[in-house]
């Protein structure tokens, strides 16, 4: 893809498309990003707790195009162009949950995960940690439902059913944290 491609491609939701050391290189929309084997680019991933320690995760909406109805972290998506990664964070917790908190990044990895032929995800991702007391007020065409989940009992569901139906970035992300940052997430 040439920068003229990019540039023809660009629109007001377009994703910043990043190399391995997460520096921008262009631009692209959301769908071109995600298609095929898909295009490097920048996202976040979002883990909310609640006050007696149990994660926030959600059942994607059945309109996604990819993983539609599986389980996943709390809030996820993509900052825009020229925005930063403080503001989409925010931006997207208020759409999607009604709420703002602050966060504390815990690490960034990169991932490609297949959908089907057609699709994929291909990021970048910073991992962020929060906490809110906040009544939720949930986008439905975002989120089909939602759940409070303990910490060891989300570790126990993963156990159990290696291959449930989970997000590829969920999974990946949750096993990171159990590993190297249990302690944050346990004293949250």
């Amino acid at each position: 893809m040439n920068a003229r491609d990019i540039a023809a491609d660009l629109d007001l939701d377009a994703l910043i498309l990043v190399d391995a050391a997460d520096q921008d290189v262009g631009y692209l929309s959301k769908a071109r990003c995600h298609e095929g084997q898909g295009i490097l680019h920048r996202a976040f991933s979002l883990l909310i707790f609640n006050g007696a320690g149990e994660l926030l995760i959600q059942q994607r909406a059945p309109s996604k195009r990819l993983w539609p109805l599986y389980w996943s972290n709390s809030c996820c998506s993509h900052p825009r162009s020229g925005e930063s990664m403080e503001a989409a964070t925010q931006r997207r917790l208020h759409e999607e949950l009604g709420i703002g908190c602050p966060l504390q990044f815990l690490f960034k990895f990169q991932y490609q995960a297949q959908f089907d032929a057609t699709a994929s995800e291909h990021e970048l991702c910073s991992v962020f940690i929060g906490t809110c007391s906040e009544p939720l007020e949930i986008n439905r065409d975002e989120i089909l439902s939602w759940r409070w989940v303990g910490p060891d009992a989300l570790q126990a569901q993963f156990d159990a059913h290696p291959r449930g139906k989970f997000t590829p970035w969920f999974v990946m992300e949750w096993a990171r944290i159990w590993r190297d940052h249990r302690e944050a997430v346990l004293a949250l």
